[in-house]
């Protein structure tokens, strides 16, 4: 195309907040609480499929369906994220959603750990393909100013869906409610129904225009915008002027070659991907430092028995939700650099605190929980940072790659190298060895703060195409 002028980026942005942006919220942010629901539900369940009237699975089985979850995850986020930038969010958003469906809903009828370890790949397909599909949709979507709280709440559902998988196990695991034979598959196909609803909701949510616009359609884009604002203004009346125009120098049918990708990423933001690769390994080493080992230190250290673990869930989770609920609205007021030093320094300092009074032997169960809970209030915030830090600092036409690319590395490093370390460390059954992996846990996400606080971009407020011009644009050439 020629170059074209376009004010959609700046219409977005200006919108008020309306119903409109709540079914958008509602429709996408539901892919963390599936992702909590899932991750929950098996560790809960985890035991019962040991029996020999359920699956018979050993515990070695129940390790490698974990890593085969995680595995998919990595691999659906770099192959759908690559198609996302491709083929656009909506497409991907609608189809990483059916991958999970299928998956979760097929692996209620598992009769053999061959086939639930297959299907458990395939919902990790779905989950790791929603992330990078959501994420790019999310913040192109929501106007800027307050892109930061509404990002860092989805991220933070989460934990809802955490408590949901924790309370689901609680209830149907129960001999008077349905029993382990059966519950466990109650369990993953109420999942897959929640996901069919959510598809149902979902098919209504629009392509970005910000990406349309980008790939040389702008009479479509003009399209999606103008029904927005029809909506929006019959529920706020006469909508303000929009301020601002983009400069699109050239169409990208296709999404930029893995060589530029690594470019921008390497060498004209390679200050913004160190600091998203460190805020991202270190809470994934942060979080599993304490979820990782969290129902083995209770039954190990203070004789919780195994089927009242969930129970202790529920606290954990509600610090986890509550943080991006309620420092959110700080990092678009405040700033990113500064809340993301604040809340990473400050949860590294509160767990390092915690895991000394851990160790002196100063806490019992529930004051254990308690302490969690509350380091996990910052944490959770720090941690829902990391993801929109890395969604919303590079070009949109590879916006959907680079998530994918940091989810993996984070996936690494909190899926496959922080649950060996940290499980030799309790099998010690040392206090103190304990301790060395919540230190651990407690420095790096301390380094990365500081990291933050010097090197991160000031994304609060801002346009995607001022904090990261497009590939498209006048501004985002080869420089």
């Amino acid at each position: 195309m020629t170059a074209l002028r376009s004010d959609i980026p700046a219409r977005l942005d200006r919108l008020p907040w309306s119903r409109w942006h709540w079914r958008v919220v509602i429709a996408l942010g539901v892919a963390w609480i599936l992702d909590g629901l899932e991750v929950t539900l098996v560790g809960s369940i985890g035991a019962v499929l040991e029996r020999p009237d359920t699956l018979g699975l050993s515990a070695s089985d129940i390790g490698w369906s974990g890593s085969i979850y995680i595995a998919g995850a990595v691999i659906g986020a770099l192959v759908f994220g690559r198609l996302t930038d491709r083929l656009g969010r909506k497409k991907l958003f609608l189809l990483t959603l059916v991958v999970y469906t299928a998956g979760t809903l097929a692996t209620a009828f598992s009769p053999n750990f061959a086939f639930f370890a297959l299907c458990r790949f395939i919902t990790g397909l779905g989950i790791g393909g929603e992330y990078a599909a959501i994420n790019s949709a999310i913040d192109e979507l929501i106007p800027a100013r307050v892109r930061g709280r509404v990002n860092l709440a989805i991220n933070g559902s989460f934990w809802i869906g955490a408590a949901l998988g924790a309370g689901l196990s609680l209830v149907l695991l129960d001999a008077r409610v349905i029993g382990p034979v059966w519950g466990w598959r109650a369990g993953f196909a109420l999942g897959g129904v929640l996901a069919v609803a959510i598809l149902l909701v979902r098919r209504h949510v629009p392509e970005s225009p910000r990406w349309l616009v980008a790939h040389g359609r702008a009479e479509e884009a003009e399209r999606i915008v103008a029904g927005i604002e029809a909506e929006v203004e019959r529920q706020h009346g006469p909508l303000p002027a929009a301020q601002g125009h983009v400069t699109y120098t050239a169409a990208r049918s296709n999404s930029p070659s893995m060589r530029e990708v690594a470019r921008v990423l390497l060498r004209r933001y390679k200050e913004r991907s160190v600091v998203a690769a460190a805020l991202m390994i270190s809470q994934a080493f942060f979080y599993n430092a304490i979820f990782f080992t969290y129902a083995l230190v209770l039954t190990r250290f203070y004789a919780v028995p195994e089927g009242s673990v969930a129970l202790y869930i529920f606290p954990f989770a509600l610090g986890n939700v509550l943080g991006p609920l309620l420092l959110g609205p700080l990092f678009d007021s405040v700033g990113r650099r500064k809340m993301i030093a604040l809340t990473y320094v400050l949860a590294g300092i509160g767990l390092a605190l915690t895991g000394w009074a851990f160790m002196m032997g100063w806490l019992d169960a529930r004051s254990q929980a308690l302490c969690w809970s509350a380091v996990f209030f910052l944490a959770s915030a720090a941690a829902s940072s990391a993801y929109l830090t890395v969604s919303e600092v590079f070009p949109l036409e590879m916006r959907a790659m680079a998530i994918a690319i940091f989810y993996a590395i984070d996936m690494g490093a909190g899926g496959f190298v922080a649950p060996v370390l940290f499980g030799a460390l309790i099998e010690t059954g040392s206090r103190g060895a304990v301790m060395v992996g919540y230190c651990i846990g407690a420095a790096l996400v301390i380094v990365a703060g500081l990291l933050a606080l010097r090197y991160a971009a000031d994304a609060e407020r801002k346009p995607l195409e001022e904090v990261a011009p497009p590939l498209s644009s006048e501004d985002g050439g080869e420089r």
